[in-house]
């Protein structure tokens, strides 16, 4: 069993070092570059390990002659080169640990550099206006790495996660790659939902995989087809122009309502396997998304829908607009259009 301050070398990818602590089943492994890698212990195979030192109490060991042996040199595997990965291809996936268990397991990211380059990447997250560091360091061509493992109190820090790149090649020439930045809306929900998570040529295992750069192509979360806006042009030409009007702006109303439905049945496609907290803290992270992503529209009113129930929903949506949102005003929506069972919030 490996120990802080052995030496390991990695079971399934190239590298190692010296474990600098343990957390769990994840060992921190500092390379001879000075980087602290992430590793569950069952990967790591022991190469050295310092022994204990003696107290007064130890009795001395007999000297027994034995034959001098070389310590063995940590030797680094040859870098395999293949046809295909002069392209970069890389793919960041989140896998459940128990995926029988979805409400309950842990999940692990991992980071898929399928290419012949080298890769010094960071992996972060959003909060509010600000990006937090959760990973970074390098590596090595054609190899996975795990980034960390996490529980679902950790989803409402990755709705929004990004991914820098640099690639190089070490000991030969090669073609340069501009560096790359990208950046996913994650829908958080999906890690409730078993139909979420599907096969994937670099995984045994389901997983939700995103594309961070097909055929160094970096993703665009935005791609427009040609064709479909052509076609979408020659289909506006057939329409017939209508009467033309002054525009006639309502006062009253200047800015849209936004409706957001935080139902468990709106946002799940079924609830088998959840506890009453894991289906709160589904709905309260569509509250976060919601408001996270009209924040800096001020003026904006937004209908938070949560149902009369026993108000549990109700006073957590209140709880957090008091803690993450002061700024913001929030009293009874409309008995008229919603009942008793929704929360308007207008944002300053």
């Amino acid at each position: 069993m490996a120990k802080v301050g052995d030496t390991v070398r990695f079971l399934n990818m190239v590298g190692g070092g010296k474990i600098t602590k343990i957390k769990e089943n994840i060992a921190y492994v500092e390379d001879e570059d000075g980087f602290e890698v992430p590793v569950l212990t069952r990967e790591c195979v022991v190469v050295d390990s310092p022994k204990a030192p003696k107290t007064v109490y130890d009795k001395p060991e007999p000297v027994v002659p034995t034959k001098y042996v070389e310590p063995q040199k940590h030797i680094e595997l040859p870098i395999e080169e293949t046809e295909t990965g002069n392209k970069m291809n890389v793919t960041l996936a989140y896998e459940p640990m128990n995926i029988k268990d979805l409400s309950n397991t842990r999940f692990a990211t991992y980071l898929v550099n399928d290419s012949n380059y080298y890769l010094y990447f960071t992996y972060l997250s959003k909060d509010n206006d600000n990006w937090k560091l959760r990973y970074n360091g390098i590596v090595e061509p054609n190899i996975q790495i795990l980034l960390e493992e996490f529980k679902h109190d950790t989803l409402p820090e990755l709705s929004k996660i990004a991914i820098q790149l640099i690639a190089f090649k070490k000991d030969k020439e090669f073609a340069l790659k501009n560096p790359i930045s990208v950046e996913h809306r994650l829908d958080t929900t999906k890690f409730y939902k078993l139909h979420s998570f599907r096969s994937n040529e670099y995984f045994d295992n389901a997983v939700i995989a995103l594309e961070i750069v097909k055929n160094d192509i970096p993703y665009n979360g935005f791609e427009i087809d040609p064709q479909q806006l052509k076609n979408a042009i020659i289909e506006q030409q057939h329409i017939d122009v209508p009467q033309r009007r002054p525009v006639i702006r309502n006062q009253k109303n200047t800015k849209e309502i936004i409706e957001c439905d935080l139902h468990i049945n709106s946002l799940l496609e079924t609830t088998a396997g959840l506890s009453n907290s894991d289906m709160l803290n589904v709905q309260l992270d569509k509250f976060r998304e919601t408001m996270n992503a009209n924040i800096k529209k001020h003026g904006t009113k937004i209908v938070f829908i949560h149902g009369k129930g026993e108000g549990v929903l109700r006073k957590a949506v209140i709880d957090e607009l008091k803690k993450k949102y002061p700024h913001c005003e929030a009293q009874d929506a409309s008995f008229k259009e919603y009942g008793f069972g929704a929360t308007l919030v207008k944002i300053k």
